[in-house]
């Protein structure tokens, strides 16, 4: 049985997870579309940006959005001072932090579902006289849909683990930031944290696990659903 603390952590780590994937989802969604179908120069580039938070340590992703994004950083202090928006310390900066890690992730299947879309089928719906717009709703949302929802769920999966850019931005504020990974690393340094760490490390794994498997069943519902029809 968890305690109150534990649950804390576990309500913490759920909503961080939700919010940071709610928000990043639609950049997500335009970000992979450009990358699968646009041309231009610097693409390269930017698809070098995207993954970037995927290679670096996460102790570097995180420093990096507290030189930027912390009460003095170069964006985070115009934050501050104009719309009173303090991301250091809080729910929102661990939101923020979830996000910027998961977001390629998230990409990434949006991206491959994308680019395993039938251009054929968009072409002939162009030529019937749907506009741009009404092809991309009609058609390619609901074939791309499965990589969506699979990108959604693995970076619910990604923030719930989400540990050294957290920790690096917004320390390890109980009730505040502390989402589960965060709680685990408390429990090891209390002289009696070991019972702890082993229930949220228990919890951590089904959870995880819990939301790959569903990744998993979502995405073979779905493209069964698109072949029936």
């Amino acid at each position: 049985m968890l305690t109150p603390e534990e649950w804390t952590a576990v309500a913490l780590s759920l909503r961080v997870a939700f919010w940071a994937t709610f928000w990043s989802l639609p950049l997500a969604v335009l970000t992979a579309f450009v990358l699968a179908r646009a041309r231009f120069p610097g693409k390269s580039l930017l698809d070098g940006l995207v993954y970037l938070p995927l290679v670096l340590p996460k102790v570097v992703v995180g420093y990096l959005l507290l030189v930027s994004l912390g009460a003095r950083g170069f964006l985070g202090q115009y934050l501050d001072a104009w719309f009173g928006i303090r991301l250091i310390f809080t729910t929102a900066g661990a939101t923020v932090a979830a996000a910027v890690v998961s977001f390629p992730l998230t990409v990434n299947a949006i991206r491959l579902a994308l680019e395993a879309v039938d251009r054929g089928l968009e072409t002939a719906a162009r030529t019937l006289g749907a506009s741009r717009l009404d092809v991309f709703f009609s058609v390619t949302l609901p074939l791309m849909l499965p990589g969506i929802l699979s990108g959604a769920l693995l970076a619910i999966a990604s923030a719930l683990g989400e540990f050294g850019a957290t920790i690096t931005f917004v320390s390890n504020v109980e009730g505040q930031t502390r989402t589960i990974p965060l709680a685990i690393y408390s429990a090891t340094h209390m002289p009696d944290g070991d019972a702890m760490a082993l229930r949220l490390t228990l919890v951590s794994v089904v959870l995880a696990l819990g939301s790959l498997l569903l990744a998993s069943l979502v995405d073979r519902r779905i493209r069964v659903m698109i072949g029936r029809g």
